[in-house]
């Protein structure tokens, strides 16, 4: 098979489309023909050599795809309800930027009705990420607010819709007016353009209410260190910070006293590394509770542009400058 390969960490241009010997299919594991591949953050650092794959997981770049099963593979039968010929989407632990993948069969999920095949590569990490961590970590619950980070990327626009569907009031931030417009579109109540305004403010001033007791209930941060104190400073009392992200730093100092005093919490939690039994958990969660709202229309996959996976370099150019609004994805 092709897959794009990286010799050396560096810059877009270290991608190559190269011949590599076909996957290895394991126990529980299906065989699929890859149609398409979805781009995220963590693609971009594995190129760069900062976020290496997990012992014994392929080497290539991309952690999740849509295609079809080619082949099932030993101990999967016809119970595990899936056969050649499926038209699938799934989460990876990598591999996903080639002609064929190998993947754990409790990481698969159908195609949702209304989604195309190849928009279907962008689905699993964002909604396998914000379900797990929104709801079933952080339990976001209706009348709460969420304030999550980067409200256009993949994961942005998908938390917004999630959250308005379970009935939370959504703040977001956003590094232009208008990519704070466009979250406003897909329902955020309030967009913070992080350049101009304090969120922190912000945040306070959007949920100030009679009792005093202001802040977001729930906060999803993909920047790490750089935003870990001001996000405390923004939680309401019994506030959830959930960091999945480190664009803005690992190390950093946090008053313990303001968790007391607002009886906080900060988890951190990380997709790639879960043991493949608790991912299988989050999927099939997804498949029951995330999928409907595709198939309703209540989220909607925000796609900004497609390319051939022969131009996964400037795909990763644009996901660098991050001025696109939701996935970028790439055909194979």
């Amino acid at each position: 098979m092709h897959a794009i390969t990286v010799a050396e960490p560096g810059e877009p241009e270290v991608m190559v489309w190269s011949e590599v010997p076909d996957p290895v299919v394991g126990e529980g594991e299906v065989l699929l023909d890859v149609v398409a591949a979805g781009i995220n953050r963590a693609d971009v650092m594995q190129r760069k050599g900062f976020y290496p794959p997990p012992p014994g997981a392929s080497p290539y770049i991309g952690m999740e795809v849509s295609g079809r099963i080619a082949e099932l593979g030993p101990g999967v039968g016809p119970e595990a309800g899936w056969a050649v010929g499926d038209e699938v989407c799934a989460l990876l632990v990598g591999g996903g930027y080639a002609e064929k993948v190998a993947v754990p069969v409790g990481w698969l999920l159908p195609v949702p009705e209304g989604v195309s095949l190849v928009e279907a590569a962008g689905l699993p990490e964002v909604a396998a990420t914000v379900w797990s961590n929104v709801f079933m970590l952080a339990s976001l619950r209706e009348g709460e607010t969420l304030l999550v980070h980067g409200g256009t990327s993949g994961i942005g626009t998908t938390a917004i819709q999630l959250a308005k569907a379970a009935g939370a009031r959504v703040i977001t931030t956003c590094g232009t007016d208008e990519k704070c417009a466009k979250a406003r579109e897909l329902g955020a109540d309030v967009a913070v353009n992080y350049r101009e305004q304090d969120f922190v403010e912000e945040v306070r001033a959007a949920t100030d209410g009679p009792s005093g007791k202001n802040g977001a209930d729930v906060i999803l941060d993909n920047m790490g260190a750089k935003y870990l104190a001001r996000n405390v400073d923004a939680l309401a009392p019994n506030g959830r910070l959930v960091v999945i992200g480190l664009q803005g730093g690992r190390k950093a100092e946090l008053d313990l006293n303001v968790l007391l005093q607002k009886r906080a919490a900060v988890l951190a939690t990380s997709l790639r590394l879960r043991p493949s039994g608790e991912k299988a958990t989050i999927v099939a969660s997804v498949r029951e509770q995330v999928w409907p709202l595709v198939e309703s229309g209540a989220w909607r996959l925000v796609v900004d542009r497609t390319f051939d996976v022969r131009d996964a370099a400037e795909a990763h150019r644009l996901m660098e400058a991050s001025t696109h609004v939701g996935k970028i994805i790439l055909t194979v």
